[in-house]
């Protein structure tokens, strides 16, 4: 996966909350335009943000079977629900989508 225009920003996140297999995860900026992108599998070579990202929450949790991202909304279905430790992962995944140089 390539780095277009990774800055190096954690980003943060304002809140998250669960519903029944969702888990609606509100940033402190926007991924996207408020057309939306949906994915149920990961994009083979993303050319946005939301697909880059995308690529991502899939890589870091097979669980996940649905991805729809709208300007700073992260939408993630997982099989079998949520527990802490998969919603951290998911977060931690969407906070440093943008570091580009590791810890």
């Amino acid at each position: 996966m390539g780095t277009i225009g990774r800055m190096g920003q954690t980003i943060g996140i304002i809140d998250h909350s669960e519903v029944d297999d969702v888990l609606m995860v509100n940033a402190d900026r926007s991924f996207s335009g408020q057309d939306g992108e949906t994915y149920s599998a990961a994009p083979e070579n993303p050319a946005t943000f939301p697909g880059q990202l995308a690529v991502r929450l899939f890589e870091v949790d097979p669980a996940i079977n649905h991805i729809y991202v709208m300007s700073n909304t992260v939408a993630l279905r997982r099989t079998g629900g949520w527990d802490e430790s998969s919603i951290s992962q998911s977060t931690d995944a969407i906070s440093t989508f943008f570091r580009f140089y590791p810890d």
